[in-house]
């Protein structure tokens, strides 16, 4: 009996035929069928931690979808007018053309609501996945040579991300994000030297600005800051293409090889099912999780204020910062601060956060003296000085991020305001001292150990014998004869980093 070769589907013939008669059309016009072929058998390693960067990249598309369409309904201008629209609690109220616009887009265009809470949720992820995926990359040493370049690129590309969102719902000029402005106002005047000429340049004189602010503000959120984070993300991925993914120790893996899956077929098509699964759980969350209902802020005027009001959560470090900050201001020369109070919070404080993750390869480099290429990422316990220092750095900002809903816990349990702020004014630098000692001590129990609390289970496996005894055959996946047990590769030789 002799073994006949399985016939091919006519589909699957024709997809392959029309295939290779784009390949082929494409290296007759312009040469790029080798470039198609290398890009098609790129590998992607695997490992769920990757994907963060993806889901940001999927939160972007839909951000610049969402936005294109709001941006055709959208008036920026301050001219006051007299609302008639739907909603019956406002009608009568004087507002901006902004405001009454972005009403029309919630109450009169269809679909307008859903997409503009889509847009704002997809935001909020953006900003979110990036945030994960730079904590990824500080814990792992995904940072080092030769990545070091793309670790400031990813950091410039947060910063822009939270600039645009406050530029986002700042264009809506309802009251939370007219305070908002106000505050900016107030930290932008605040920076020694070019602090007034840089408000008046961007608010076109004093608070809250000539009638061209919103004109130029809706530049800046549409056009500029997209652009340029386009243009950022575009060079990450193809720096990370150029000098290929880094990857986790493991079966097969070496410094100079990536072990995984390629571009076709597999990664592409799980690639598409991720694009496609992050816009349809940021468009059910815009239609069925409500946020920032702005009808219910009401319309921005000077001589209003919100008892309460709060930002979104990318913000809340800053008024954190700013709540947190003594009344204290710098030294008087020539009858001028020279450093007023907002600058401490508002605009050194953030100077500080940013400067560090920027200098950090450097600083690491300098403390360990390796200055060797790394793709082989670090598991978080084995270095476990760096993680006890990021994770002490992270409890530090995140402490001033939760001192900004100090006001909210007073009103919803009683805790006095001024003896919150008193307290958190110590604990802000005592507590990230007790999570770095804490954090080191389980890094290196954990080294010790082998052993992942987390992941499947620890111990050994055990076969009855004929005779009704036990005997043990092998460990757990996770047990101490684990190969991701080994030490960190890597280091400069003849030393061994505590980083």
């Amino acid at each position: 009996m002799s073994a006949t070769r399985p016939r091919r589907s006519r589909s699957g013939s024709y997809a392959d035929r029309r295939f290779r008669l784009t390949l082929r059309r494409a290296e007759e016009r312009a040469g790029a069928s080798g470039g198609i072929k290398w890009f098609l058998r790129y590998v992607f390693p695997d490992h769920w931690s990757f994907l963060l960067g993806e889901i940001a990249l999927y939160s972007f598309i839909t951000l610049v979808a969402t936005g294109i369409y709001l941006t055709v309904y959208y008036v920026p201008s301050d001219t006051q007018v007299i609302y008639h629209g739907p909603y019956v609690l406002l009608q009568g109220e004087q507002m901006s053309e902004a405001y009454s616009s972005v009403l029309h887009i919630s109450f009169d265009v269809p679909a307008g609501l859903l997409i503009r809470q889509t847009h704002h949720w997809a935001a909020n992820v953006f900003i979110a996945a990036i945030v994960l995926h730079v904590m990824r990359v500080f814990f792992t040493g995904a940072f080092r040579k030769p990545r070091d370049l793309n670790w400031m690129i990813g950091l410039t590309m947060l910063m822009l991300a939270v600039l645009e969102g406050f530029a986002g719902y700042s264009l809506v000029d309802d009251l939370l994000s007219g305070m908002g402005l106000a505050i900016a106002y107030a930290v932008v005047l605040s920076i020694p030297f070019i602090g007034a000429q840089l408000g008046y340049l961007i608010w076109g004189g004093p608070f809250p600005g000539s009638g061209e602010f919103f004109a130029r503000l809706e530049i800046v959120h549409v056009l500029l800051i997209p652009a340029a984070l386009a243009i950022l993300i575009t060079l990450h991925l193809a720096m990370i293409m150029r000098q290929h993914h880094s990857q986790f120790p493991g079966k097969g893996r070496r410094e100079r090889n990536v072990v995984g899956t390629p571009t076709w077929p597999a990664y592409a098509l799980r690639s598409l099912g991720l694009l496609f699964a992050v816009g349809a759980v940021l468009i059910l969350a815009g239609g069925l999780i409500q946020i920032n209902p702005i009808w219910q802020w009401g319309p921005y005027h000077t001589y209003l204020s919100e008892n309460g009001a709060q930002p979104d959560w990318y913000i809340g470090w800053l008024i954190g910062a700013l709540r947190l900050m003594p009344n204290w201001e710098g030294p008087v020369i020539g009858g001028h601060t020279l450093f007023p109070n907002p600058f401490w919070g508002g605009a050194f404080f953030p100077l500080i956060v940013f400067g560090f993750m920027y200098a950090w390869p450097a600083i690491e480099r300098r403390i360990t003296g390796d200055y060797r290429r790394h793709d082989l990422l670090d598991r978080p316990r084995d270095r476990p000085t760096r993680t006890a220092f990021g994770a002490a750095f992270m409890s530090w900002v995140v402490i001033i991020f939760a001192v900004g809903a100090t006001d909210r816990i007073f009103f919803q349990l009683y805790i006095s305001y001024e003896q919150q702020i008193h307290f958190w004014r110590v604990g802000v630098w005592v507590l990230p001292v007790i999570v770095f000692f804490l954090v080191r001590s389980i890094c290196r129990s954990l080294q010790r150990s082998g052993g992942h609390p987390l992941r499947a289970w620890e111990g050994e496996v055990l076969v009855r014998s004929p005779d009704g005894g036990f005997e043990s055959v092998a460990d757990s996946p996770e047990g101490r004869g684990s190969a991701l047990a080994e030490p960190p590769s890597g280091t400069a030789p003849g030393q061994e980093s505590n980083l």
